[in-house]
Order: C-alpha cells, then sequence, then structure tokens
C-alpha cells in the first residue's frame, strides 16, 4: 500500500464535536490507518470572535474518547495567517486575482437594483480589470479572478462527476479590507501545505470545492481527491438538531455508549460493507473505502446504536471494558472505584456485561457491588421479603457458613433451604436478590454470591432477615 495518503479533519472550534463532525474525523481516520497513510487535524480557528480554548479543548477530548489518534500537532489555521495572505498577494501578482475597491454599499445597491429587475445577483467587480495606474488610495479587497466561461468540474468520490457554469461562479474575497484571508482562501493554502491527498467531509462543503479548486489551478497545484459525504439526518428525515437528543459527542459518553460501539456505528452512517453491522475496528479500517460510501443521507437510529454498543460490550475485554467504566463515571461526575470496588467490578465483569447495551445499564446490574449495606430495598424488591422469606434466609445463613464456596454447592444449599419449606428453589430467588442488592432485577444471586463471598453475604442476609 502506498503511504502516500494524508487526510484531515478540520473542525472549527466554536461549540462541542458534533456527531457529524466525530463522523467525518472517523471516516478520514480509517481512509489513512487502512492505507498507511497520515491522519491530521487542523483547527479552523479563524473565527477569532466565535472560536475559543473551551471548544478546542471539548473537540480534543471528543476525538481522544472516540480513540481517533491525529499523527503530529494539531495545526492552528489563524497561524498560517501571513502564509494564507502571501499566496493571495502571489496570485495578485500573477494576475490570477485584483485589487476591488467597490464599497459595501455599492455592493448593496447592485443587489437591491438587480433583485428590482430579476436579473442575477451575481456581484460582477467593475475593477476586474482596471489598470493599476486607475487605482484611487482607497481601502481594497483582493478578489480572484474566476473564469467567465466554460465550466468547472470536480470529479467525486461519493458524488461523480459534478460541474458548474464558470458563469455561474463570483470572483470570490481572497483578502478582506484589513488584509486578512479568508476562511476559503486559508483551507486551500493549509491542505496544500499539510500534503492532503484526500478531503473527505460533509457534502455542505460540495460548492465550496468549485470555488477552492479555481485557487489551487491558478497557484498550478494538485488538487486533492474530494468525496463529499451526505449529512446525518434524524430519525424523521431531517437534518440534525438540537430536536432530535444529543448532538455532541460527550453527550454520548455521558449517555454511557462504549467507545468502540460508537465508531462501529458512525462507521454504519453512510457506508457501508455488504451486510455487516457489527465488526471490529481493524475490520473497519481493512474494510473502509468511499466506495461504500451512500449518496443519500444517514438516519441516526437510537436503537441500532445501543443494540451495536451491546455487542461491543459482550465482546470486549473485562479489564478494557472497567477502564472505560472509569471515564464513563467521570463524564457523569460520579465519584471513581475505590480498589475494593474495582477488584469486584473486574471479577463480576463478565456477568455484568451480558445483555448491558450502556455502561449505565452495567452500573444498575452492578448495584450489588456499589451499593453500601445495609441494603434497603427498593419498592419491588422489598415485596419479596416476607416473615417466611425472612425466617428461611435465617436458617440458610449458618448453612452457607461451612459449606464449599462454589456454584454447584451453593445451588444446593439454596435449594435444600427452599424444598424443607415446600417450595421451589425458583421461589428462594427472589428474597435472595432482595437480600443481596435491594433490587428485584439483578445478575444470578449465585453469580453475587461468588463475587461479594461467603462473609459478605452472609452478612447481608442476617440484615435481610432481620429488618
Amino acid at each position: 500500500m502506498s503511504s502516500a495518503v494524508v487526510t484531515r479533519f478540520a473542525p472549527s472550534p466554536t461549540g462541542y464535536l458534533h456527531i457529524g463532525g466525530a463522523r467525518t474525523a472517523l471516516f478520514n481516520w480509517l481512509y489513512a490507518r487502512g492505507r498507511g497513510g497520515k491522519f491530521l487535524l487542523r483547527i479552523e480557528d479563524t473565527d477569532r470572535a466565535r472560536s475559543t480554548p473551551e471548544a478546542t479543548q471539548a473537540i480534543l477530548n471528543g476525538m481522544a474518547w472516540l480513540g481517533l489518534d491525529h499523527d503530529g500537532e494539531a495545526v492552528s489555521q489563524f497561524e498560517g495567517a501571513a502564509r494564507h495572505a502571501d499566496v493571495a498577494h502571489q496570485m495578485l501578482a500573477q494576475g490570477d486575482a485584483y485589487k476591488c475597491f467597490a464599497t459595501q454599499d455599492e455592493i448593496a445597491a447592485f443587489r437591491e437594483a438587480a433583485k428590482a429587475a430579476g436579473t442575477s445577483t451575481l456581484y460582477r467587480s467593475p475593477w476586474r480589470d482596471t489598470p493599476a495606474a486607475d487605482h484611487p488610495d482607497a481601502p481594497f479587497v483582493v478578489r480572484l479572478k474566476a473564469p467567465q466561461d466554460g465550466a468547472t468540474v470536480i470529479n467525486d468520490e461519493v458524488q461523480g462527476t459534478v460541474t458548474w457554469q464558470n458563469d455561474q461562479l463570483d470572483d470570490m474575497v481572497l483578502l478582506r479590507s484589513d488584509g486578512t484571508p479568508v476562511y476559503m482562501l486559508a483551507v486551500v493554502v493549509d491542505d496544500h501545505d499539510m500534503g492532503v491527498t484526500h478531503v473527505i467531509r460533509g457534502d455542505d462543503h460540495l460548492a465550496n470545492a468549485a470555488r477552492q479548486s479555481l485557487i489551487y489551478r491558478a497557484m498550478g497545484w494538485d488538487l486533492p481527491t474530494y468525496a463529499h459525504i451526505p449529512l446525518i439526518h434524524g430519525p424523521d428525515g431531517k437534518k440534525l438538531s438540537k430536536r432530535h437528543g444529543a448532538l455532541g459527542v460527550e453527550e454520548y459518553q455521558a449517555m454511557g455508549y462504549p467507545a468502540a460501539g460508537m465508531r462501529n456505528y458512525l462507521a454504519r452512517l453512510g457506508w457501508s460493507h455488504g451486510d455487516d453491522e457489527f465488526f471490529t475496528d481493524a475490520q473497519a479500517v481493512e474494510w473502509f473505502g468511499t466506495d461504500g460510501i451512500g449518496k443519500s443521507p444517514a438516519r441516526l437510529d437510537f436503537k441500532k446504536l445501543e443494540n451495536i454498543c451491546g455487542q461491543h460490550i459482550a465482546v470486549a475485554e473485562d479489564a478494557a471494558l472497567l477502564h472505560e467504566l472509569h471515564g464513563y463515571l467521570t463524564s457523569i461526575d460520579v465519584a471513581p472505584l475505590t480498589d475494593a470496588q474495582n477488584k469486584l467490578m473486574l471479577a463480576a465483569m463478565p456477568v455484568l456485561k451480558e445483555r448491558a447495551k450502556t455502561f449505565g445499564e452495567l452500573v444498575e446490574k452492578a448495584y450489588f457491588i456499589l451499593g453500601e449495606r445495609p441494603f434497603t430495598p427498593d419498592e419491588k424488591a422489598a415485596k419479596n421479603l416476607d416473615d417466611v422469606s425472612r425466617g428461611i434466609l435465617s436458617e440458610l445463613t449458618p448453612q452457607l457458613q461451612t459449606v464449599s464456596w462454589d456454584r454447584d454447592t451453593l445451588f444446593d444449599a439454596v435449594t435444600q433451604a427452599a424444598e424443607s419449606h415446600g417450595m421451589k428453589m425458583g421461589k428462594l430467588a427472589g428474597p435472595l436478590r432482595a437480600a443481596l442488592a435491594g433490587r428485584s432485577v439483578t445478575p444470578s444471586v449465585f453469580d453475587m454470591m461468588l463475587v461479594i463471598g461467603r462473609e459478605e453475604t452472609c452478612a447481608r442476609l442476617k440484615d435481610a432477615a432481620a429488618s
């Protein structure tokens, strides 16, 4: 495989890492990692009023949680402003750009008149071909001298061949009147300087590709390979917004989804590999390509997300799961686990991860470890503790203090205790759950006993019998 592939993720630090941005980052990461290439990060912080260090950190945190490591240091677009301006001046010197002295009022008046007349509002600057000798001593912007006939064509890996008639493209501004470069110029210069070979981004940037390609061509630079991916829509088919629920990646961490499940689900949003729904990171890296990206918007489906996350929790290594659980607890401001709890959680993990779709569900199942004695049964569990069942628990406790502590022996001891009162073993499960966890829905009573051990089991049974 060629090592020449370079992709990039270029978010604006004006808020959290959006779920759509996270998928874009993932696609770029998968594409680069599957081809021995580089995945770069550029923070597009040219909007100084809205860019904040907190938002930059939120983006970095979101990427770290998702496990999307980038190569080298993150690049600040703002810090390259002088380089971006140099390119504009170079285009000016070679005749591919010009100084435009039109004022905002003049441009606005032109557009109003064009609207009223029902003609094109595409602004054509009267300064495009004015000789330098006739330039006034006044503020100016630098505009790209776009071709006015023919067509601009982009061969897009997802959208196919896309054509714009050049008479529909304006002479876009490259430098503002204060000499600062605009975003459209900065993107092109940065992508070129960073050696970006593949630009994978949302299809809301497709029109930008036409205008940006004109800068590449003016500078004699190779165009990157473009792949414009459809946006993510909500379950109702409308553009994703706050009304659909969580938008920031960190919110998904706080909702208890494992990162591996999130990566798997995001990869499947708009990309497919046959009928495969569940796959590992290694498989995603091996399989991912732009040929598997569809042209239609993908729909967010929380049921599918939960289903895939449950499968990832089930197959995850216990120690890795415990490590990620710590991150989840931090994200919801819960105190870290004690050493004793960590030890018990690790021992219980094979049982806890069965059928848990989120870390929240896993924590709920682990209440018998994370709760404290004396366990006060909740309303449902309390119904299982009556005088008869308390009496049986009282009789069972001394027996458990002497038997071998293994599943078969514990099963036999509980079965005998139930049968001696003319009931099936299953009837005693409810009172045992209430005693051991204070809950009616828990892991198997024998699993709980084996995890917490003889001393703690007997202590909890005594508590319940005396309550």
